[in-house]
């Protein structure tokens, strides 16, 4: 494949095994289908064999690359690494576990057409359908971090934060991950973050999402861990981009028509 793709999509997965081919497969099925070429990355971190499944499909199919190493990087780092071998015109990821299904971005990249350089899935917006909802103190613990979350970093404009399904102009993806530095789960904080200090336009779009019970967040160590991160984004200092004022919009229902 020597031609630039058009959509490059990144799959960070640790330790998937079960999961990782059914979710290539289905990315691939909606991909086929489409007029474009794409390419896909899998950060594959772990040493459950998800890597090595992953590499067998791979050998199969050129425009699927595969990345990781046996340790836990971080999905962070993992996504990091993904868009710095993207070549796409547009760069998105897709969590492994396949929460949000890839039909969903259909909602997401017709905006980078209408001038917006990232879009955002989203589970708190009008237009989002929680199909399996999260167990309730989950939903209590989210909504505590949330709180947290945006006395100390912002970001009051943008109600979910920390859903695994984003797009951004291929430009725009290389500049911000290029300065974000949190290996951890904090890197989608910390992306919008650089976005809004760099001016970049972000849309908040509904999608489809459903909780599979799996989460690999530590209760205890795991918020420390991302508490800890929280200060280093606020605290940070990162390179300055040059850019208009960020703007901030939600696909919302007074938003009939679209792109």
């Amino acid at each position: 494949m020597t031609s630039s793709p058009y959509l490059s999509v990144i799959v960070p997965a640790y330790n998937e095994a079960r999961s990782i081919r059914s979710t290539l497969e289905a990315i691939q099925a909606h991909l086929d289908r489409q007029p474009y070429e794409y390419e896909i990355i899998v950060a594959a971190d772990g040493d459950d064999g998800t890597r090595e499944i992953a590499s067998a499909m791979a050998e199969r199919d050129r425009r699927l690359d595969v990345i990781g190493r046996p340790g836990r990087g971080g999905k962070g780092r993992g996504i990091r690494d993904g868009v710095a071998r993207a070549r796409g015109d547009v760069v998105g990821f897709v969590d492994a576990d396949y929460k949000t299904p890839i039909e969903e971005m259909e909602k997401l990249v017709p905006w980078l057409d209408q001038g917006f350089d990232l879009v955002i899935g989203s589970r708190g917006v009008a237009e989002s359908r929680v199909e399996v909802p999260q167990p309730l103190y989950r939903r209590v613990g989210s909504r505590a971090f949330g709180l947290v979350m945006h006395l100390l970093i912002g970001l009051r404009g943008i109600r979910d934060t920390q859903c695994g399904f984003k797009f951004f102009r291929g430009d725009v993806s290389r500049d911000l991950f290029s300065r974000q530095r949190i290996d951890g789960y904090m890197f989608d904080i910390e992306i919008l973050h650089l976005a809004l200090r760099s001016g970049y336009r972000v849309k908040e779009a509904g999608v489809r999402w459903r909780d599979d019970g799996d989460s690999r967040l530590d209760l205890v160590a795991g918020n420390w861990r991302n508490m800890l991160d929280l200060f280093r984004i606020r605290f940070g200092r990162y390179p300055r981009r040059s850019a208009p004022d960020l703007q901030i919009a939600q696909v919302s229902s007074a938003e009939k028509s679209s792109p």
